[in-house]
């Protein structure tokens, strides 16, 4: 997730990279963020875009995520 806008309507707007083009859980993750944001006070509606710029790359991982992978 690279962004989150929160528009006057109150509807949350997310722009989603995924790991791979052909990501076979893509239905699943769209789903559960929509689930996820939707139960946040305030939120009406839940927008989730699935795009592929800017490029996903390990770089955007946090440092907590990069260690339970065991990348760092």
């Amino acid at each position: 997730i690279s962004d989150i806008d929160l528009a006057p309507e109150h509807v949350a707007r997310i722009p989603m990279t995924l790991t791979a083009p052909n990501c076979p859980l893509v239905d699943i993750l769209v789903e559960e963020v929509n689930t996820q944001v939707a139960n946040i006070p305030g939120v009406e509606k839940v927008t989730v875009t699935v795009v592929f710029d800017p490029p996903w790359d390990k770089e955007m991982m946090s440092e907590e995520a990069l260690l339970d992978l065991g990348l760092m």
